[in-house]
């Protein structure tokens, strides 16, 4: 089954030949894009379209390749050996079964999402290039090979933090998420907020966009933080025209669900203080 938009994700075209390429050459799609462009839940709809499971490996910078294959706890096995419990006997009770392992034995393919891979440490995606080419691994505390019955949909993120290995990426299929024009932005509020109407969305995604331009931002606000505001101008029954109150040299009406530091407002602030001198 092809991937495609969803009743509550907005697949643009170029995402869908991007997913359905990947699937098909089973290589791994690494997605790229700004924070809250919709990367992670990208792989969420992937697995619905497809009718499979999900298992999601959240990276961090502490994380390490070998967790995502399987841990050994030796600690727990020499004091056990010490209370005398006799699962000492089978290392396996001292194994945890990472993410791959779980992909890999699965009874039906799985879709694996890899969340954040440029959080870690530099040659973390290095460390994982023979499991994700080769679908399998070694055990070395039981000396078996773990295969991969159904080969996963692997699907990785990045928010672009650093470069990755060029080893690694000839392994994927690539994809950059770009931040949605405002047609594409309707479409995906559309899909959160039905209800909400045309003359109130066209002035908040006017208002957001002139904010996102702004030169000098910091920090320039996302899909989900646009979406978080436009939830609050509903609940606070805003209009368009309540919008449009301050003039277009006014801080957005509950700017802190989109800029969320005090340079950016600081910066905004002054931005608005200069339009209005030159209006005068």
């Amino acid at each position: 089954m092809a991937f495609a938009s969803t009743e509550t994700y907005v697949a643009t075209d170029d995402l869908r030949v991007a997913v359905n390429a990947a699937v098909t050459l089973e290589r791994p799609l690494l997605v790229k894009g700004e924070p809250g462009t919709g990367k992670t839940e990208l792989a969420r709809q992937v697995a619905a379209a497809l009718g499979a499971p999900i298992l999601e490996w959240h990276v961090k910078s502490t994380t390490r390749a070998q967790q995502g294959l399987y841990e050994y706890d030796a600690v727990s096995r020499l004091r056990d050996s010490q209370l005398g419990d006799p699962r000492v006997n089978d290392v396996r009770n001292y194994i945890r079964k990472g993410k791959l392992w779980q992909a890999f034995e699965a009874d039906s393919r799985v879709v694996l999402l890899i969340d954040e891979i440029d959080k870690a440490d530099i040659e973390f995606p290095n460390d994982l290039l023979q499991e994700l080419d080769r679908m399998e691994f070694f055990v070395y505390e039981t000396g078996e090979t773990v295969r991969a019955q159904h080969r996963p949909v692997v699907i990785i993120t990045s928010n672009n933090e650093k470069d990755l290995p060029d080893a690694f990426l000839r392994r994927c299929f690539f994809h950059y998420i770009r931040f949605p024009d405002m047609d594409t932005m309707k479409a995906i509020v559309s899909v959160h907020f039905p209800d909400i109407k045309d003359r109130l969305l066209t002035a908040a995604l006017t208002q957001f966009y002139e904010l996102r331009e702004a030169p000098g931002l910091k920090k320039k606000p996302s899909t989900s933080e646009v979406l978080d505001w436009l939830k609050l101008l509903l609940a606070e029954d805003l209009t368009a025209e309540d919008l449009k109150a301050g003039g277009a040299s006014a801080l957005p009406k509950l700017y802190g669900a989109l800029l969320k530091n005090e340079q950016d407002v600081h910066l905004f602030e002054r931005l608005a203080f200069m339009a209005r001198r030159q209006a005068r």
